[in-house]
């Protein structure tokens, strides 16, 4: 009987742990945050071959979020007339990612944990 105690305990525990995550095996997503020079867009690559775009932020403006497949994720950056930069990142669910465009158009990327909110 006292086993039986420990289980139930153990069992609850686990449930209200569990039930506490907002976000549940939900694709990744990215926006826009450009604090640079010139206009900029993000074209968001998945390994399953879907593309995703965020185009035209202007400067001072931050996007909306844009959810794709989690994996390996190409995002393609340009800013202005500036070659476009590429990175290659392995992007998990429930994760969401600034993409933060600074004062001299350097592209910085910040993960959050949607669970930790």
């Amino acid at each position: 009987m006292k086993n039986l105690y420990i289980v139930l305990i153990l069992t609850i525990f686990t449930i209200a742990a569990t039930s506490c995550s907002k976000c549940k095996n939900e694709d990744p997503r990215a926006r826009i945050i450009n604090n640079g020079t010139d206009e900029t867009s993000v074209q968001i690559k998945t390994s399953g071959g879907n593309t995703e775009n965020i185009n035209n932020i202007e400067v001072g403006t931050t996007s909306d979020y844009r959810s794709y497949a989690a994996g390996d994720v190409e995002f393609t950056v340009s800013v202005g007339n500036n070659s476009p930069i590429v990175e290659t990142v392995v992007m998990e669910e429930c994760f969401e990612y600034d993409i933060i465009i600074g004062a001299n158009n350097t592209v910085l990327s910040t993960p959050r944990d949607r669970n930790e909110d």
